[in-house]
């Protein structure tokens, strides 16, 4: 299985004018630990919302390139979702999701993907035209190609290793981070 810190901090790496939406736990820690920036909406208590969000932001800002990084039990949770990026396909859409096939923010219960759901396929099933499943390293370099410049939507299933990542804590301030990510996003001062 791959690292899921190690492959965040290689999907983000010299990301250009890329904005980051990350689901809730261990993808907020991963991405804040690629290194912290105002383009980086941390998603706290939302869980399901990433996709969701991520796909707002897509068709909001079609010039730009909008990455979700989110976990399974997030994507499990909003599975609905992918029938309407399919609908929507929206070319600037990437998502990452890092399946360690745990609910890591509630004790490390198993989730459906570790009995057989498969979440490339459920995309495929909504209707997104490039899914993929990454177990090794080569298949990884692929995936993080057509993540950062394919047309989209894309969605990357990375199966990850169970085990936590030392703590690294982004901001949990609110306001703030609406108000960070909203002046990133638009190039305005947000008050």
């Amino acid at each position: 299985m791959l690292n899921r810190r190690d492959a965040v901090r290689r999907l983000l790496d010299d990301r250009g004018d890329m904005l980051v939406v990350a689901g809730l736990g261990q993808p907020c820690f991963d991405c804040f630990a690629a290194g912290d920036d105002p383009r980086n909406f941390y998603l706290w208590g939302a869980m399901g919302g990433a996709v969701p969000t991520g796909l707002g932001l897509a068709l909001a800002q079609p010039d730009r390139r909008v990455m979700v990084v989110t976990g399974d039990g997030d994507a499990l949770m909003s599975a609905g979702a992918f029938a309407t990026v399919g609908a929507e396909a929206p070319e600037n859409l990437a998502i990452c999701i890092l399946d360690n096939e745990r609910y890591g923010e509630t004790g490390g219960q198993v989730t459906h993907t570790a009995r057989g759901a498969d979440l490339a396929l459920m995309a495929a099933a909504g209707g997104v035209r490039d899914t993929r499943t990454v177990r090794t390293e080569a298949e990884l370099a692929d995936a993080i190609g057509a993540l950062r410049n394919g047309a989209g939507p894309q969605v990357a299933v990375l199966k990850v290793a169970p085990e936590s990542e030392p703590g690294s804590l982004p901001p949990q301030d609110g306001p703030h981070l609406k108000r960070r990510f909203r002046s990133a996003a638009l190039g305005v001062e947000d008050k």
